[in-house]
């Protein structure tokens, strides 16, 4: 059984995947509590279903893209049964995770958004900095910047680390201006994408189900 805070259909919001029709399965628990955390209502709501029912409810919505996401996802031990399955059946498999738990157990298949903690999220000594080894290139690095200090310290960190993955920078909703992020970026001539949270400028912020 897996505990689901939700299952529903839209577009994605972030990633080289965004504004794509994608089913996400969001799982119910978290161990981190990040400064600018938006899904705090999946911490602890959520209804116990088996892999089957949740098979079920994706296939309704006739769409190929899955995004299983959180909370935090990994820390449900039957996450990996889940994954297999749903490549079984031929899904295209992506996963956001916090970036806190190895990324190894991962099968290869599945498309790995693994978000690297920056200092303004309170949470950055939860790095798993191995995962930064463990990504290819199919794969992504999230930076959600809230200030210069974030962005000077995720710079740095890939300067010093080589990865695979593609690395995406976003600002944080309501704390950094886009455009502040933009000018960093072009000044230094970081090879990044910049990214926003498309979701929050199609609906309110605090919408859920999108």
């Amino acid at each position: 059984m897996l505990k689901i805070n939700e299952i529903y259909q839209s577009v994605q919001g972030e990633s080289t995947y965004v504004g794509l029709p994608c089913v996400f399965v969001r799982l119910s628990g978290c161990d981190l509590r990040c400064s600018y955390c938006d899904t705090e209502y999946a911490f602890y709501e959520g209804t116990k279903m088996s892999l089957e029912e949740v098979l079920q409810k994706i296939k309704n919505y006739d769409c190929n893209l899955v995004e299983v996401t959180g909370g935090e996802p990994l820390l449900q031990k039957k996450v990996y049964e889940l994954f297999d399955l749903l490549l079984e059946q031929n899904y295209e498999v992506m996963l956001e995770t916090g970036g806190h738990i190895s990324v190894e157990k991962v099968p290869k298949e599945v498309i790995k958004i693994v978000d690297v903690k920056t200092p303004s999220s309170k949470m950055s000594h939860k790095n798993f900095y191995e995962n930064l080894s463990l990504v290819d290139e199919k794969d992504e690095l999230k930076f959600v910047i809230g200030s210069r200090e974030d962005y000077a310290w995720a710079k740095e960190l890939l300067a010093k680390n080589n990865t695979k993955g593609k690395v995406l920078f976003s600002p944080v909703w309501n704390e950094l201006e886009p455009d502040k992020l933009v000018a960093w970026i072009l000044e230094d001539k970081l090879q990044v994408r910049f990214q926003l949270q498309m979701h929050k400028v199609i609906w309110a912020a605090e919408t859920q189900g999108v």
